[in-house]
């Protein structure tokens, strides 16, 4: 997508007509993104249509690494948008959708090469986004996570609930919509990340924010394939001043792994200011996904730690995309602290 921003903590109608800051973002290619940067192979699949911006989008994602041949170019459909609106204080962020009609929601899974797609893969990912724009991207999503696999690829989905975006069936609440449109996907997934609420959208079952090791426990005992669950643990002070943490349950584990560890709130990373909030989920995401994949980093307790402190450093940087280096990643691992130059 193309992410269009008011300068600073301007509102929209304050900017507009006027400047407004284009970025590329989306949660699928954010994580695509901070795994090339971290030094992990990766390629990211959508449509986009044919046109000179969405050559800028191809070659902007070529020049961070990421492998672009699965993109389908398409003469139908157009380059979603969304607008944000930065927040301050105790003024929340807002973010505007404007994804109907974009090439990726209306192209038929039929479009894709996926024995093309998945060959030499080690991993999929999806975002639940994908399948909030429309019901035919739900059935491509649907389509991607079962095509991998039975190909035994594992699956990482990112519940991700979007109230905004589940529109595509009238009558049907979104949360209602999310949670049939889900449960499809999840015979096929392997890691799950997602919070309290999203696993309350899953299962039917509340769950306490503080205890999203029982909400990880119903989800293994309705899809046992799913193995690991994660998420970032947030105290919102306000827009600007988080403090987060991490936290992943394995069921081959007797008790969930959390980041910083021991779980104390007074030790969770500060963050203030924060300079960008989006993306930061992705970027826990991928964090994991190469924790676990890369020899060394393996470990469940070293995996969410990766993960966090990752999640971390996106906040610092402007943009959706997380341009990190594996090292500056472990450097703050080390150090338990950030902020020092480096000479």
């Amino acid at each position: 997508m193309t992410r269009l921003s008011p300068p600073g903590a301007m509102r929209f109608a304050q900017a507009m007509p006027g400047s407004m800051e284009v970025t590329f973002a989306g949660a699928e290619v954010n994580v695509a993104v901070a795994l090339a940067q971290l030094g992990a192979p990766a390629a990211f699949v959508t449509a986009l249509p044919r046109h000179q911006v969405a050559d800028a989008v191809v070659s902007h994602l070529q020049g961070l690494g990421v492998d672009t041949s699965g993109i389908v170019r398409s003469g139908e459909g157009r380059l979603g948008l969304f607008f944000l609106e930065q927040g301050s204080g105790p003024r929340p962020a807002r973010v505007i959708y404007d994804r109907a009609g974009s090439s990726v929601s209306i192209l038929p899974a039929s479009t894709y090469d996926w024995d093309a797609v998945f060959a030499g893969a080690s991993w999929f990912h999806l975002s639940g986004i994908t399948p909030a724009i429309s019901a035919n991207a739900a059935t491509v999503a649907e389509h991607a996570v079962h095509f991998a696999a039975a190909r035994g690829i594992p699956v990482s989905l990112d519940v991700n609930f979007r109230h905004a975006l589940w529109q595509w069936e009238p009558g049907t609440a979104p949360r209602d919509l999310a949670a049939r449109t889900l449960q499809r996907l999840m015979p096929s997934v392997t890691l799950l990340f997602a919070g309290p609420d999203d696993i309350a959208i899953l299962t039917g079952q509340a769950v306490a924010p503080d205890s999203p090791d029982r909400g990880a426990s119903a989800i293994a005992a309705r899809w046992p394939q799913v193995t690991r669950v994660a998420c970032t643990l947030r105290e919102s002070l306000s827009a600007c001043h988080h403090r987060l943490g991490g936290i992943l349950w394995e069921s081959a584990a007797e008790s969930p792994f959390f980041a910083p560890a021991p779980l104390d709130a007074t030790r969770r990373y500060e963050l203030h200011p924060i300079v960008d909030r989006l993306g930061g989920g992705d970027a826990f995401a991928a964090g994991l996904i190469f924790a676990l994949t890369t020899p060394g980093l393996e470990k469940p307790e070293v995996a969410v730690a990766f993960a966090t402190a990752a999640s971390c450093l996106a906040h610092t940087i402007p943009g959706d995309f997380a341009r990190l280096r594996r090292d500056e990643v472990e450097d703050l691992l080390r150090s338990g602290t950030a902020g020092r130059v480096q000479r």
